[in-house]
């Protein structure tokens, strides 16, 4: 009997399908496509790792070693591979930092399962013993962790900083950690009746800047606009300033898009001119009759938000004016003010403005900024003006310092800190090899698997720095064995392994913990799959 279609031959009463080498050809595709991403970004791991060029098509080149942002620029064509993108940027969502980690541990877990697979150990089976090693080596991380008093600013200040140690701007971890600490502890709210704190990185506002260098970096309790006053004679600086943000515009109104006014003589023109006039002066005098001397105009895309003649008229009343205030930025506006946005003129009253210190616009050669202190109404936000020579360095330092930013958040959202360098996944290795030995069955391969692949950060981190790596890991394994203590890692800097605790190179617990459960529920996910089917459209 011939052949039916889809692989299945009738023999008697039982189909048998033919073609059984195709799940192990398409396992094996997914494997290698994962593992060359991997590859692709094992070199910028850790304080030595090397930087990447990225050249967008438009010519833009971006320099940078964080696995994110490498991977969100990255043109990856196969299913599988895109798998580690988006393990990459889950990593970035959850802990902020450890990029580069995550996908380097699924790499040598990939690789790991490779090797099972030709021992012939079924995939499901690979895949149960690699969910058991994970709570094996969780249990062992957490095991070596501290716990930390957020109140503590020393043991913040350390894991920000071994955070910015890998990073392009490593030299001035000295100048961004203290900063990233600062923006965090001014904005976390504490839970109540509960271990940690509440961040949100959005009450965090970054603005780049163009001139100085990254050590001209600076923290500003209060709020920060990046664009120059629009008044011509207008004032400069305010002291003891009553602001209003309105969401309405300063201009004559326009009809609909598909009419016109069609204006025969000169006589209407006049008329209609006078109008005009008096409008804008309406809403002037209203302004001046609130006491407002600082007035933020929301950006309009209908119309202008500024006529000249408005600006001419809030010359003469010595208010200074900034206007498109981007629609996103209004909420971070009014929380920083303590202010409400004003939607019609009627409501201009003196109740909806609000009292801040001093609003002053700062000359720079690169251009001017607002910069207002000392809101007293205002909610906890905070700006930070990141400055570098040129748009990649200030590009950089200001991802570097988002990084750092959400590694003393992990931090408050879980307080324990644990060693760095490789040491957790060190230790967690030589636990899994001990658990193995009594291990039943295919576990003990998945488990032995598990514990080697978790070497591969110890191991990368020591052939970045241009160390042996074998000499490196076997004498962190000794360590380990040894019992002398779970804080052993891979010290870059003197080339050999020391108590990185005493290096005080330390990282949040929530960055490893999210880290290894990651990878290992995207390994997990590509041992599972057995074919690529096609979409019809």
């Amino acid at each position: 009997m011939a052949p039916k279609a889809g692989g299945y031959s009738a023999k008697g009463n039982s189909a048998v399908y033919k073609d059984k080498s195709k799940p192990t050809d398409i396992r094996l595709s997914n494997i290698n496509a994962a593992k060359a991403v991997s590859d692709a970004i094992r070199t910028s791991l850790g304080p030595r790792g090397m930087d990447k060029m990225i050249q967008a098509s438009n010519g833009e080149v971006t320099i940078t070693n964080d696995g994110a942002t490498i991977l969100k620029q990255m043109s990856v064509i196969h299913p599988a591979a895109k798998m580690l993108v988006e393990l990459s940027r889950a990593q970035d969502i959850e802990a902020g930092d450890g990029t580069t980690s995550v996908v380097v541990i699924a790499g040598a877990l990939l690789d790991a399962a490779e090797k099972l697979l030709q021992k012939g150990i079924h995939p499901t089976v690979i895949s149960d013993g690699f969910q058991k090693a994970l709570q094996m080596a969780l249990q062992v991380v957490e095991g070596m962790s501290t716990p930390v008093d957020l109140a503590n600013e020393d043991a913040l200040l350390k894991a920000a900083a071994t955070s910015l140690n890998s990073k392009v701007v490593s030299q001035h971890s000295t100048i961004l950690a203290p900063i990233a600490v600062q923006a965090i502890r001014a904005v976390m709210e504490p839970i109540p009746n509960g271990i940690g704190a509440r961040v949100d990185l959005r009450d965090v506002k970054v603005i780049e800047r163009i001139g100085g260098t990254v050590e001209d970096t600076e923290l500003i309790q209060g709020l920060v606009i990046p664009r120059r006053a629009n008044n011509v004679n207008g004032p400069h600086r305010i002291e003891k300033a009553k602001v209003g943000l309105i969401q309405f515009c300063i201009s004559p109104p326009k009809t609909d898009m598909d009419h016109n006014v069609i204006v025969s003589d000169y006589a209407a023109m006049d008329r209609v001119l006078k109008e005009e006039r008096q409008y804008i002066l309406n809403i002037v005098k209203q302004i001046k009759k609130a006491g407002c001397n600082v007035l933020l105009v929301q950006k309009s895309i209908l119309r202008d938000a500024l006529s000249d003649l408005a600006i001419h008229f809030l010359d003469k009343i010595k208010t200074m004016v900034i206007k498109d205030i981007e629609r996103e930025d209004i909420e971070f506006v009014c929380k920083t003010l303590g202010c409400r946005p004003i939607a019609s003129l009627d409501h201009f009253t003196a109740e909806n403005l609000v009292n801040v210190d001093l609003v002053e616009e700062i000359n720079e050669p690169c251009g001017k900024y607002i910069k207002m202190t000392g809101c007293a109404g205002g909610g906890k936000t905070v700006s930070v003006l990141v400055r570098g020579t040129s748009n990649a360095v200030v590009a950089e330092a200001s991802r570097s310092l988002h990084d750092a930013l959400c590694v003393v958040r992990c931090v408050a959202r879980r307080p324990a800190l644990i060693a760095g360098g490789g040491a957790p996944e060190a230790a967690a290795a030589a636990a899994l090899a001990r658990a193995a030995v009594a291990a039943p069955g295919a576990d003990h391969y998945c488990l032995r698997g598990y514990a080697d692949a978790l070497e591969v950060v110890p191991s990368t981190l020591a052939e970045n720095a241009g160390l042996n790596p074998i000499e490196t890991v076997t004498e962190l394994r000794a360590a380990h064995a040894a019992g002398a203590g779970a804080s052993a890692g891979v010290n870059v800097r003197r080339g050999r392994v020391t108590d990185m605790r005493a290096e005080h190179v330390l990282q949040p617990l929530h960055v490893t913990a999210s880290a290894l459960a990651l990878a290992t529920e995207t390994v997990r996910a590509i041992l599972k799959i057995d074919d690529i089917v096609n979409t019809i459209n």
